[in-house]
């Protein structure tokens, strides 16, 4: 049961970490244009980047498509990190890695309100 709560408090962090770095996205905030910019992403990028970042974090809420949404959120964090990767931005990585860490965690404990 603890772990359960403890799972339920994991997936909210993640749903508001999600909603909060789609909406940045979304709307189109300086620091999100300049980080994907130097990567060649423009505008309508970050906003389709920030429409399904906000689409996972809404399935992860869900039972049926939990494992979705967090795989679709994993797979962005994961490009963030590949293009810091490839700027040989070492704290960049460091930044994202937790967050990439939380959904693997989640995925592995399950969504608590799943039957069976």
């Amino acid at each position: 049961m603890v772990l359960k709560i403890i799972n339920a408090i994991l997936i909210l962090v993640a749903v508001f970490m999600g909603f909060k770095q789609g909406y940045a996205m979304f709307s189109g905030k300086p620091e999100m244009l300049e980080m994907f910019g130097k990567w060649g992403i423009g505008k309508t990028g970050v906003m389709i980047n920030g429409i399904i970042t906000i689409l996972a974090a809404v399935l992860i809420l869900f039972p049926k498509t939990f494992v979705w949404g967090n795989f679709l959120m994993a797979l962005g964090i994961l490009l963030i990190i590949c293009f810091h990767l490839l700027d040989k931005d070492l704290k960049g990585v460091l930044i994202e890695l937790p967050f990439l860490l939380l959904n693997l965690v989640i995925i592995y404990l399950q969504h608590p309100l799943k039957n069976g």
